[in-house]
């Protein structure tokens, strides 16, 4: 395609722009118009061939796709058997860790029109007790090996609607007799399957607009919303990925494996089986133990691998480091390789076969199994110098994608042949995507800059239970509101640049509401006045802390130092003993690890109204300090990822 045209203008809708791929939306690929059609035209193309594998004493075993949506009929009839019935109005929590168990309650859902509610640790258990009573949940799905069933039963007089749980492993006659005294029958998966196998139901599989899932979103604030996404949204979404990828001339096929590690209540993963079923693909899942995935990777050899910034630039510190501790020749047959590679990538050429694979990237691309053709990156940005680094050491097209949970999880992506990084590419041929003007922060769409705004059939019917939330994303004319900065690159590829409110997503996809931080730290007798920020490109955050200048002269005072509060403000040990006693505060507070600075700056001037750091009404004004301190704030990223390396 023409990599300096990607995104075009859309006639009549200022700001807006559409794929090259197509002149008006797609909504379908291959006939797909629901999520189980999706599993229907897999088992078209691949019936008796592998569709899911899980591993068995250092090998994996594998499902067909005809007995994937066989035992999913056996447990969905099962569940109707406990009393249920095949209505999209009935919702069912699935807790339980990646598996082939997880997968198959999906597909049972989806068989006989049932709305599935992924529940995951992270939330917490309060969060999960609300979630089971705001969705009316009577019947999860468990996984006993995780003792989540102990979790749910702890909770279950919180729960008064719950009454079933069918627990993934076997059920101790203790763990039934608490569940019996608490008003829950407590049934194991094998069983359940059984229960429908003699007892097969007719299937009854939602339509387009049935709602297909309830994903929960953890937010920063209060509590979790659930977005309602439907068949069509999902159906949109598989067409924008398949069509993306063909286009690229790199359709998926049969022959495609990829790995399950990542978690599948999110949307991310959700959709990424979808898209692998639909090709009649296999999906081989993970141990769940991210210390044993490279071993995992080793022996399943994926073709395609989705991943995100996390993990890749633990990758890419893994490698690199390596590199530069090795020997001085082997670093500099590494960077003379690296150098001729990367000038090949520059004139559009991707290969993983030439003499410099065999001699020096063999074993590094052994790390992913050694037959990776694509890498997929999503849930937050990535820096291009790693992006740039698998490209050529792995010699493979690695896309970057963009979108959210409401918006079913894609909306832009790279192309194959754009060697430029620092983007997300330009919308995918499902959507359209506008930039609309955020005055306070000064971005304007005269300047190609502004909130990201999706339009499509991949966004989200709303927010469970929620109209006046779901008011607040999408507006009157069906465009959904993501709370992203985006700025239109001059070929037409979107770059995200920040959040809309005070609130930014790190590398890893975890949101920081500074300000939740900010209350924490400010409790200390040693801070005046702080300023917390983040990057998107970053996986932790920094601050800005104004001492108190009373408090550290006295603290100097009776540690025997005589320096001035200028002079203390630029003691490394003083910055140390305040670092270490507001993070003390915010493990008191049950901050999380990725909401704790990890480096401060101690700066003497109090932020004001005359120096332009404070509203009139005395808020930090947020994008004007991210100015004024933008280099002190990049030396605090570079001195702290220096630190980090010296101790790899």
């Amino acid at each position: 395609m023409d990599i300096e045209n990607q995104g075009i203008d859309v006639p009549g809708i200022p700001g807006a722009k559409r794929s090259a791929f197509s002149e008006k939306l797609c909504e379908t690929y291959d006939g797909i118009t629901t999520a189980y059609e999706a599993y229907l035209k897999g088992a078209e193309k691949s019936g008796d061939r592998p569709c899911l594998g899980k591993q068995f004493n250092g090998s994996y075993t594998w499902m067909t796709y005809n007995q994937v949506l066989e035992r999913a009929a056996d447990l969905g009839s099962g569940i109707l058997e406990l009393g249920y019935q095949p209505s999209a109005e009935t919702f069912l929590g699935i807790y339980a860790a990646n598996g082939v168990e997880w997968i198959l309650t999906d597909v049972a859902c989806l068989t006989y029109s049932l709305v599935s509610v992924p529940l995951y640790d992270t939330l917490g258990s309060d969060a999960c007790t609300f979630i089971i009573n705001h969705s009316d949940i009577s019947l999860i799905v468990c996984d006993e090996n995780k003792v989540y069933v102990e979790v749910l039963l702890a909770k279950a007089e919180l729960c008064p609607k719950l009454k079933h749980i069918i627990a993934i492993g076997d059920v101790k006659e203790e763990v039934e007799q608490k569940a019996g005294k608490r008003g829950i029958m407590v049934k194991s998966f094998k069983n359940v399957l059984e229960l429908g196998r003699n007892n097969r139901q007719e299937k009854s599989p939602g339509k387009p607009d049935d709602i297909f899932t309830v994903c929960y979103t953890s937010g920063t604030t209060g509590q979790p919303k659930g977005a309602m996404i439907t068949n069509r949204n999902v159906a949109t979404v598989i067409a924008a990925n398949r069509i993306h990828f063909e286009r690229n001339g790199r359709p998926l096929v049969p022959n495609d494996l990829h790995i399950a590690y990542l978690p599948l209540p999110h949307i991310y993963e959700r959709i990424v089986q979808l898209i692998f079923r639909s090709s009649g693909s296999r999906s081989g899942f993970s141990r769940g133990d991210i210390q044993l995935l490279f071993e995992d990777l080793r022996l399943l050899r994926p073709t395609v691998f989705p991943s995100v910034p996390r993990l890749l630039n633990r990758l890419y510190d893994m490698v690199t480091a390596s590199i530069e501790a090795s020997s001085g020749i082997k670093k500099s047959l590494f960077n003379k390789a690296f150098a001729s590679k990367l000038a090949d990538l520059e004139r559009g050429n991707f290969y993983s076969n030439s003499f410099w694979d065999k001699v020096v990237f063999r074993k590094i691309q052994a790390i992913l199994g050694g037959n990776v053709s694509v890498i997929i990156t999503g849930a937050a940005p990535i820096e291009a110098k790693v992006l740039n680094f698998f490209k050529v050491v792995f010699g493979c097209w690695v896309i970057e994608g963009y979108g959210l949970t409401e918006g079913a999880g894609s909306a832009a992506m790279t192309n194959m042949m754009d060697k430029s990084s620092g983007h997300v590419g330009p919308p995918v041929a499902t959507s359209y995507i506008k930039l609309v003007d955020i005055p306070e922060m000064e971005y304007y769409t005269f300047k190609n800059q502004g909130e990201v705004c999706i339009y499509g059939t991949n966004v989200f019917k709303g927010y469970l239970k929620e109209p006046k939330k779901t008011a607040e994303v999408i507006d009157k004319d069906g465009w959904l509101h993501s709370g992203d900065v985006g700025e239109w690159k001059p070929n037409g590829t979107l770059k995200i640049i920040g959040r809309k409110k005070c609130i930014f997503k790190l590398s890893q996809g975890e949101y920081v509401a500074p300000d939740k931080i900010e209350n924490v730290y400010i409790k200390s007798p040693f801070v005046a006045q702080v300023f917390v920020h983040g990057y998107s490109l970053k996986s932790f955050i920094v601050g800005i802390v104004v001492p108190d200048e009373a408090a550290m002269i006295k603290w100097a005072s009776e540690n025997g130092l005589s320096k001035t509060f200028q002079e203390l403000c630029e003691d490394e040990d003083v910055k140390n003993m305040i670092l270490e006693d507001i993070v003390a505060r915010g493990k008191e507070a049950k901050l999380a690890s990725f909401e704790q600075v990890k480096n401060i700056l101690l700066h003497s001037e109090l932020f004001s109204v005359e120096n332009g750091l404070l509203t009139p009404t005395l808020k930090s004004k947020r994008f004007t300090l991210q100015k004024r301190f933008a280099d002190e704030i990049e030396k605090l990223y570079k001195n702290q990822e220096q630190t980090a390396r010296s101790k790899l």
